[in-house]
């Protein structure tokens, strides 16, 4: 899937020491949240888009790309304070939350170069790390309608 980034953000990918380095911003959102978690993988908060994000220590293996395959990505939090365990445990492990990742220079916070929003699955957490798997439903392996006509689901028809 080709990119577009801009003529900046491609020329300090391609340096070997480059000035400054993509900063990932992280946004989760969950229906009992009253405002969207949001994040920096840095030292130092940012605000982007008129968003502040404050800076966490978090990692995440960025999704793949590949063509026959649905993305998938992981994501992990330093276990930090009782805020984010409380969450996890009201929502039932995050359940129906999304994360938005996008990268941004620290430079030009509000142009969002590349961004992917997926699915929270598989939160676990423990004294020291929270960490989740991100993807997406895999909408075209459900069945299209809800009931169908088999031998065990209507014996009549056959």
């Amino acid at each position: 899937m080709a990119r577009n980034y801009s003529a900046a953000y491609k020329s300090t990918l391609a340096k070997t020491s480059a000035e400054e380095a993509p900063l990932i911003l992280l946004e989760i959102n969950h229906p009992a949240l009253t405002s969207p978690v949001r994040v920096v993988s840095d030292t130092q908060a940012l605000t982007s888009n008129g968003n502040l994000y404050v800076a966490i220590q978090f990692g995440c293996e960025l999704p793949d790309d590949f063509e026959s395959q649905m993305p998938r990505a992981s994501l992990w939090v330093d276990n930090v304070g009782r805020d984010l365990m409380y969450w996890i445990e009201t929502s039932g492990g995050g359940a129906g939350s999304t994360a938005t990742l996008s990268q941004v220079m620290r430079s030009r916070p509000d142009l969002i170069e590349w961004s992917i929003t997926m699915n929270l699955y598989n939160v676990e957490a423990d004294m020291s790390r929270v960490s989740a798997d991100l993807g997406f439903e895999a909408f075209f392996s459900r069945p299209s309608v809800q009931m169908a006509f088999r031998p065990n689901t209507a014996p009549g028809v056959f």
